[in-house]
């Protein structure tokens, strides 16, 4: 199993604690070869990762990609997300050419049980495996060119056949269309790929990227929101929330902040526990913001078109925001 992450410093402890757990939950695995696409770590922080490495008998391969901005024709505007995200774009080329099938994993994720079986499938044709990310809101399908009742996809998790990705250059032709929605983009590389690649990725269960927001939400409020969800079905969404094999800490409820009331989080604080930050201080700063938002997910419960009209203001406000800095800056 090849298995690939991307990080600078400031995710470090983060990856620690995801590589962790896939290390724990997937003992039988023969082989797991762990890459690290390394934005920007220091030195006594990749020690304390092979270390970790050491702990649990498993290979960690740092790849050097510090100068990310060096392969872009100038330097991407990423709004709130750290230049590293783009790092996806390059899996082809900086992954050793043995590696024709990778797991690409956001660092914010924790594995909670065997991947084997989702490693190992079939992809029938498809490009890539994602799993569907229902909140997504029709203006960013719109300028996407993504018909509303169609599929978007979270890239927190990409199983990629990495042979084909090569051979169809599909990390240039990412870098091309990238460029072409830079002055509407809000969500980077995920917007790109599912751009490019629509009618090209497989379904992830969503037990294999589980956003830890959903948890508050019923299936029925999703489904009435994107109609392509109802290919998921009840069952297998309630599966997913009761027992998910990779949790994603992709809402503002990170249980590394100070505050931070998440469902999921302890399996976050127990992995933790098993890594060189254990000691680690929670981030603070944030806790009346955190206190809010809360309430705002104890709302989604009964009250989720109220949701949906907040995160729509917000994709609104945030288009609006990258539109007049595009302009200024003279790229519309």
């Amino acid at each position: 199993m090849n298995v690939v992450y991307v990080s600078n410093e400031a995710y470090a402890r983060h990856f620690a604690v995801s590589f962790a757990s896939l290390c724990d939950c997937n003992p039988d695995e023969e082989e797991l070869t762990v890459y690290l696409l390394d934005t920007g770590i220091r030195t006594e922080t990749a020690e304390k990762l092979q270390a970790l490495a050491a702990d649990f008998g498993r290979e960690l391969i740092l790849l050097p990609c510090e100068n990310l901005e060096e392969r872009f024709p100038e330097r991407p505007d990423t709004g709130r997300f750290n230049l590293s995200t783009l790092g996806r774009f390059f899996l082809g080329e900086l992954l050793p050419s043995e590696v024709k099938r990778v797991l690409y994993l956001d660092c914010d994720t924790v594995v909670q049980r065997s991947l084997h079986r989702m490693y190992t499938a079939d992809l029938r044709g498809a490009l890539l495996a994602m799993a569907e990310e229902p909140t997504i809101y029709h203006e960013v399908k719109a300028y996407l060119g993504i018909l509303p009742e169609a599929s978007y996809f979270n890239a927190g998790v990409m199983l990629v056949d990495l042979a084909r990705w090569r051979a169809e250059d599909i990390g240039r032709q990412l870098l091309d269309y990238y460029g072409s929605i830079a002055p509407y983009c809000l969500f980077q590389d995920q917007d790109a790929i599912n751009g490019l690649l629509r009618g090209r990725i497989a379904t992830l269960h969503p037990a294999y990227n589980f956003i830890t927001n959903y948890y508050y939400f019923s299936y029925a409020s999703l489904e009435v929101f994107s109609p392509a969800y109802r290919k998921i079905g009840e069952r297998r969404f309630e599966a997913a929330k009761r027992h998910p094999a990779i949790l994603h800490y992709a809402g503002d409820e990170r249980p590394w902040r100070q505050g931070a009331y998440n469902p999921y989080g302890r399996a976050y604080l127990c992995y933790l526990a098993r890594t060189p930050w254990k000691d680690a201080a929670p981030e603070g700063g944030k806790q009346a913001y955190l206190l809010c938002y809360h309430g705002m997910n104890l709302l989604t419960r009964h009250f989720p078109s109220l949701r949906f009209a907040i995160g729509r203001r917000y994709v609104k406000k945030s288009a609006e925001e990258r539109r007049r800095k595009m302009r200024e800056a003279g790229k519309v």
